[in-house]
């Protein structure tokens, strides 16, 4: 089974587009022909109160899927891991979504066995929260979509002056072009999930991945580079043997 971590947006509840009035609940473990997944394949999603507010995530698993399957396949065209078949079935069941609700979007990004380091950059440790699933203690991070956006864009400006690689710096901006797209006034959340599992609750108790990521930028902003070197090694130690699981699969 992949462990995964989930970056979602929510929006209030009361701002759903028509499209979006779906609420549902989970399901079971599904399995098709090339995947194995930890959704259920319907309409529904996530609900939660924050502050004065409800919000909404929709799932939108259907567009995820597809969108996952060709995205893989874009990135890995000579792995042959999904038959040509299923890849041109899969674009035109895409197509017909889109046609079908123009608007529809992914609410959700996934990444398997680990956090993405870029994620990090929308949050402050103090929007951490320590919850329990059913395998345990796991981590959460929620912030106001307009300073999550901000710190992105931020983010993406100083790495950029300090020289990083066009790569580097173009993955936080696509991040942040992800994050322009909902309002201000929606809810940004970062999920560990299952991928909690792989850490021992100490682990998780001391987890300043967030604080890592933020004093590291700070630091370059300053010219810094030593000490903006020691958060982000900081960072990656914790999350190097997780992060390997997604090679070694």
């Amino acid at each position: 089974m992949i462990l995964a971590t989930h970056l979602r947006t929510y929006l209030r509840e009361e701002s759903l587009p028509p499209y979006e009035r779906r609420v549902g609940s989970y399901g079971p473990l599904r399995v098709d022909d090339h995947f194995l997944w930890h959704e259920p394949d319907t309409d529904d999603a996530f609900v939660v109160d924050w502050g004065s507010g409800r919000y909404v995530c929709p799932r939108n698993f259907p567009l995820r899927k597809l969108e996952g399957m060709l995205a893989f396949n874009n990135a890995f065209p000579d792995a042959g891991l999904i038959p040509h078949d299923a890849i041109v079935e899969a674009s035109s069941q895409l197509e017909l979504l889109r046609v079908g609700v123009p608007m529809m979007r992914s609410y959700i990004l996934t990444s398997p066995w680990h956090v993405p380091i870029r994620w990090f950059s929308a949050f402050l440790h103090e929007e951490r929260e320590i919850y329990e699933r059913p395998e345990g203690k796991s981590i959460r991070y929620r912030a106001l979509m307009s300073d999550a956006k901000h710190r992105v864009n931020r983010a993406a400006e100083v790495i950029a002056a300090a020289g990083f690689d066009p790569s580097v710096v173009g993955e936080v901006r696509s991040l942040g072009s992800w994050l322009d797209a909902f309002p201000d006034d929606a809810l940004a959340e970062l999920d560990y999930g299952a991928v909690a599992t792989l850490f021992s609750d100490g682990d998780l108790v001391l987890d300043d991945s967030a604080a890592d990521i933020a004093g590291s930028l700070l630091a370059l902003e300053h010219g810094d580079l030593e000490r903006a070197a020691t958060y982000y090694a900081s960072l990656t130690r914790r999350w190097g043997h997780v992060q390997a699981l997604a090679f070694s699969n």
